[in-house]
């Protein structure tokens, strides 16, 4: 009877491990929702075997050091509409297989560099409706897979170009209501959008704030004339770009492998604008900037040429070659029309100066006869 006591005890110890009890958990799904509970802190006593967790809509204020160790196969885990203001750099630490996290509608003023390091399989983030200055631009590998990045309505006013160039899968991105300055430093955004635009991504908006000239005027279409302090800089931006392009064009005549080029890539569907999950999915993310760059700075990084600017420049040379293609072909059929031309008269005016000559003298040998025969007769 003890025998049978003791394994019915423990054969319950792992149910009451399996949810936390102000949680529902789906056995079958392995989704556990805490959304809306009043919670403080992270739930204990989660299944190891959980896939999605919903915390969403609690009032939870930070999360600690390897606050997830419990549950290191999660693949969703939305934490929007809290109160989340500071986040420890080893908070995420053992979730490898993570696919979408979402941090929107909460206080995050920074991300710690170290905090996506070990995730390589993110693919939606959702940073939307918090207080971010800017990204570290060291985040970029953990951040190359990513299909949706989610930045609006933070306090970003620039964004580090090598930053995106690393997010070589991203299909949308939103980037609306920032406080962007439009400098030279935003040049290089500029430059990305219009590559990004061209290859079939999805972005939002970007409206400048400052300076007071190109204020509420959508970046991507600021002509490039309106930089006037940033000419230098963006004609740097120009020739990398082209530059960019021809090794881009080598890379992908010869290798297919680890040398190959990042950005040649396959383009996918791109994500409306705005999906998500939770509180904070629905309303999209915005952009991210990075601080503590000189003004007019320029770029090792090789970029993606301006596309459309390139093509009209071979369109419209094509058209001016051809023009004078066509003026030379016509000066040439002139020039040989008129040797042609003149090489005839010459030959019929030589022509008649001899027939001339010859009358001439037939008129002299008669006028020299009639006398004799005049003398004879």
């Amino acid at each position: 009877m003890r025998v049978i006591l003791v394994c019915a005890l423990l054969s319950s110890l792992p149910l009451s491990h399996a949810c936390p009890k102000e949680c529902s958990c789906n056995s079958n799904t392995k989704v556990v929702d805490c959304r809306g509970r009043g919670l403080y802190d992270i739930p204990r006593r989660l299944h190891p075997d959980t896939q999605e967790l919903y915390l969403q809509d609690n009032r939870i204020r930070g999360l600690g050091s390897v606050a997830f160790r419990e549950i290191p196969l999660v693949r969703i885990l939305d934490l929007s509409n809290n109160s989340i203001t500071s986040i420890s750099p080893t908070a995420l630490q053992g979730l490898r297989t993570l696919q979408r996290l979402s941090l929107a509608y909460n206080g995050i003023r920074d991300l710690d560099k170290r905090l996506l390091g070990p995730i390589r399989s993110l693919s939606h983030l959702d940073l939307s409706h918090n207080s971010l200055w800017g990204l570290p631009g060291v985040m970029g590998d953990s951040l190359k897979n990513l299909s949706y990045l989610g930045l609006a309505n933070n306090r970003l006013t620039r964004l580090d170009r090598s930053l995106l160039d690393t997010m070589t899968h991203l299909d949308s991105i939103t980037l609306r209501n920032n406080p962007w300055r439009c400098d030279c430093q935003l040049i290089g955004l500029k430059l990305w959008l219009e590559t990004y635009l061209f290859k079939g991504g999805v972005v939002d908006e970007v409206l400048c704030t400052q300076p007071e000239e190109k204020k509420d005027k959508d970046l991507q279409k600021i002509p490039y004339q309106l930089f006037h302090a940033c000419m230098t800089t963006s004609y740097h931006y120009l020739f990398a770009n082209i530059h960019h392009l021809e090794s881009e064009k080598l890379l992908r005549g010869h290798v297919h492998g680890n040398h190959a080029h990042p950005s040649s890539h396959s383009l996918h569907v791109p994500m409306a604008i705005g999906e998500g999950f939770g509180v904070g999915g629905g309303a999209g993310a915005g952009g991210g900037g990075a601080g503590g760059m000189a003004e007019c700075e320029t770029k090792q990084k090789h970029r993606p040429v301006n596309l459309r600017h390139a093509i009209a420049t071979v369109i419209i040379t094509g058209v001016v070659c051809g023009i004078v293609c066509l003026m030379m072909l016509a000066a040439a059929v002139y020039g040989c029309a008129y040797a042609a031309i003149m090489a005839k008269y010459q030959r019929e005016l030589k022509k008649n100066e001899e027939l001339a000559a010859a009358q001439g003298a037939d008129h002299a040998t008669a006028d020299e006869k009639e006398p004799l025969e005049n003398a004879i007769a």
